[in-house]
């Protein structure tokens, strides 16, 4: 009789480095950039992660959007002002060694579909630089959002992916590279009313632009970083969305997941919706956007004022708010993806993003048992779901043992 062999194979658990934007202090990194990446290699060992997601960003003297307006600002920890080289790169990789922590992608966080040409053009330079980088550092993969020319509706949007993202995608494809899609819809990216920001916000808008990109070629390199957190702002729930992508063929554009959660503030919904506040945000002076760039963070509120990011493990245990997708249910977040999604998930990242306000502490000493728990939190959770479902999937019914009970449910209402 056929006894089925235990056999869980948990992710690899890694720590995107924006959760520290300045631990090597900026007088001593911009004159020696990858001295910020070794340690950050050696930061990110000493928190027990596997792997890092290495951010890269527009130096701040460079970037169009200044840092106080952002609601969580980005970390060039990967400084691209000059290109990437073999000797740099070799200098990177020697850390990697010494250090035992892989680099899992390198991220770019930013609008490549920006209204503006110029301004598109600069970040479609950086984007290939990130690119190059990546190729150099032996990275699968690039991560960053599409995002959203504010002058055309999304539709619209849609011919200008086409035209201005697929060549990007080309020039990845050219490289041997993925670029995976970070599914924020960044409602404070702009003073208007509008919430979705960024076009690839959502499993139908994937599809979307995944059967565009396959049109010309290119859609094995565009894949999607899944975070929760998301889905829980906008109302949906993770095993749901699993499932749709499943049902419809897709599952197999998951390629990696951010390990950020959300949770629903239920007084603040009940005010604004899921729509977020619209009005008294404080961007806007006498009916005109506020001259101070510092008041344009306050357009965050479309999203703050109903929810707040949570770092896994810091958000007490609530199983009416996971029943109600009201924040996020990580044993069954890593039990439905084993079940419904197309992935390696001995190879897929499992990256820690660290965006919960009062915890964001940018002090190594303090911020150092904070990552570790959390990291630690989010293994031993995925550990228990790679042994769960290997006991239920593998080894019960290989003995024709019945699995107990029904569990949650796609699409229950």
């Amino acid at each position: 009789m056929e006894t089925g062999e235990f056999n869980p194979r948990p992710m690899k658990v890694g720590v995107l480095t924006a959760a520290l934007q300045e631990l090597t202090p900026r007088e001593k990194r911009d004159s020696d950039p990858d001295l910020a990446v070794e340690e950050w290699l050696g930061f990110a060992a000493e928190v027990g992660a596997d792997t890092i997601q290495l951010s890269a960003a527009l130096h701040p003297d460079e970037a169009d959007v200044p840092p106080e307006a952002m609601l969580d600002p980005v970390a060039n920890t990967l400084d691209l002002r000059a290109p990437m080289d073999s000797a740099r790169a070799n200098r990177i990789l020697a850390a990697t060694k010494e250090t035992g922590v892989e680099i899992a992608d390198v991220a770019f966080f930013d609008n490549m579909l920006h209204g503006d040409p110029t301004i598109r053009a600069k970040k479609r330079d950086f984007m290939l630089r990130t690119f190059d980088a990546a190729v150099l550092l032996g990275a699968p993969a690039v991560c960053g959002f599409v995002g959203k020319n504010e002058s055309r509706s999304i539709e619209a949007n849609l011919v200008d992916f086409e035209e201005s993202f697929v060549p990007l995608l080309a020039e990845a494809k050219a490289r041997g590279l993925t670029y995976r899609i970070e599914q924020c819809p960044m409602p404070g990216w702009t003073l208007d009313d509008s919430f979705h920001n960024n076009i690839a916000y959502t499993p139908a808008a994937w599809i979307e632009l995944y059967r565009i990109c396959d049109r010309h070629g290119v859609g094995d390199q565009l894949r999607v970083h899944y975070d929760p957190s998301h889905a829980v702002l906008m109302g949906q729930d993770t095993r749901s969305i699993f499932q749709y992508l499943k049902d419809e063929g897709y599952a197999f554009l998951i390629d990696g997941f951010h390990v950020k959660g959300q949770v629903i503030d239920p007084k603040g919904l009940a005010g604004w919706g899921y729509g977020g506040q619209t009005m008294g945000r404080g961007d806007y002076q006498n009916g005109a956007p506020s001259p101070n760039p510092a008041d344009h963070a306050n357009a965050w509120k479309k999203q703050t004022t109903i929810c707040e990011h949570e770092l896994p493990g810091t958000a007490r245990h609530d199983p009416l708010a996971y029943l109600t997708n009201r924040s996020v249910d990580w044993l069954d977040h890593q039990l439905a993806a084993r079940e419904l999604l197309d992935m390696d998930f001995e190879q897929a990242p499992l990256i820690v993003e660290h965006e919960y306000g009062p915890a964001r502490v940018q002090e190594k000493s303090k911020l150092a048992p904070i990552l570790k728990g959390s990291i630690e939190f989010t293994r031993r959770i995925d550990e228990a779901a790679a042994a769960m479902y290997a006991l239920q999937n593998e080894v019960l019914p290989a003995q024709g043992i019945p699995v107990q009970g029904v569990g949650r449910e796609s699409y229950r209402t």
